[in-house]
């Protein structure tokens, strides 16, 4: 296993460049999934933990998080 992330973005992704990347591969080794912009990949990245990560895709599964 590496410390780098390794970016990918959903399958759902196709909607014109607006949506993140997560890299999912350093949940085991540290416990946090690196969030970041797409159209940004060398800008500022969230460092989530493996909890906070899980209950936010929950919350966009549920429609708890909606934009207006």
């Amino acid at each position: 296993m590496t410390d780098k992330p390794h970016w990918h973005t959903s399958s759902y992704s196709n909607n014109g460049g607006n949506c993140v990347e997560v890299a999912a591969n350093l949940v085991a080794r540290h416990g946090i999934v690196p969030v970041r912009d797409s159209k940004a990949p060398a800008g500022p990245m969230l460092n989530l933990s493996a909890g906070a990560y899980s209950s936010f895709v929950a919350g966009i599964k549920a429609g708890r998080l909606r934009t207006s």
